[in-house]
């Protein structure tokens, strides 16, 4: 469920276009009035006041909109302006630059998307930025990370909710052996499992394990793998089982001790906005009693954090 509420006036794209130009002329920038509009525009209204505003005014409104503002607000709002799937390549391109590698974003985009999220996601990073995702990925990450990485987004999976049960016992055998059972940890079965795997799959095979085992998959890949391969295959597990809880706690500690790690703040809630923002905001609440808008007020100011709670809507 989304959070976005969308103004109920009619939408024009032609006046919004207007508006935006007009919040930009003259010295400095209504900021409040760039606010006002975008964080209330679904992506298909988005993509139409990016095309009307560049036939009126033969002008990239994103370009238009790196020049009038700035810092955090800037990078939210260039973010929130992309389709999801345009903007998880945008996120994937600038975590694997040289200057900016960011593998945790890069983990969390890979192992927490649908495997047709990342089909259409890997045909926009190339036609986009004209090279591969794999390739990228190669560059940057290495070892049982890499593997992991590269396996989701090069084998499509069923997403269906069938699952086989003898096939699930069997994985969760497979995998006890090649970790808790053994001395070492044999890498290779918990990459093809986490990657080939349904999600409904997966939460099956997490309950195969516990019932035969009595211990938690979770606990035992914490034990046998460290590190980003760690991170991805917990992140899978989480998105599996509720990615609105895996969600809010990413989000909790991006903002936890000193300092905010805004990077993640933003794209979280960019991200998850018009996907499951509702659920995030429950789970959160649930798990640390208080609400994620006075969470980010807290930790946000200015413009920057009008922006980021209006795409929260209300605070309950």
């Amino acid at each position: 469920m989304a959070t976005l509420t969308v103004s109920p006036a009619p939408f024009s794209p032609r006046d919004d276009a207007i508006q935006l130009y007009k919040a930009f002329k003259g010295l400095g920038c209504d900021t409040a009035a760039v606010i006002g509009i975008l964080a209330h525009r679904d992506a298909t209204q988005r993509s139409y006041i990016r095309q009307e505003y560049q036939t009126m005014y033969s002008e990239d409104i994103l370009k238009r909109l790196a020049s009038e503002l700035s810092g955090k607000l800037e990078t939210a709002v260039l973010l929130w302006m992309h389709d999801p799937a345009g903007r998880d390549a945008v996120i994937l391109k600038q975590a694997l630059t040289a200057d900016f590698i960011n593998l945790e974003a890069v983990t969390e985009i890979i192992c927490s998307r649908t495997s047709s999220q990342l089909q259409t996601l890997k045909q926009i990073y190339h036609s986009t930025f004209g090279t591969y995702l794999e390739n990228d990925i190669k560059l940057q990450a290495s070892g049982d990370h890499e593997k992991i990485l590269l396996a989701c987004v090069s084998k499509p999976r069923y997403e269906g909710l069938e699952v086989d049960r003898e096939m699930a016992a069997k994985d969760a055998k497979a995998l006890y052996k090649a970790g808790e059972k053994k001395l070492g940890t044999d890498e290779k079965v918990f990459v093809q499992i986490f990657s080939e795997r349904s999600r409904a799959h997966l939460v099956v095979i997490n309950s195969c394990y516990h019932d035969m085992y009595g211990g938690s998959l979770k606990k035992a890949i914490k034990k046998e793998t460290s590190g980003l391969f760690e991170r991805a295959l917990l992140t899978i597990l989480q998105c599996a089982e509720n990615p609105a809880k895996y969600f809010a706690k990413v989000l909790r500690k991006s903002m936890e001790g000193l300092g905010t790690n805004d990077t993640t703040l933003i794209r979280v809630i960019v991200t998850r906005t018009e996907i499951d923002m509702q659920y995030i905001k429950a789970e959160y609440h649930k798990k640390y009693k208080k609400t994620l808008n006075d969470a980010v007020k807290s930790e946000t100011s200015g413009h920057y954090r009008t922006f980021l709670l209006s795409l929260l809507g209300p605070n309950h």
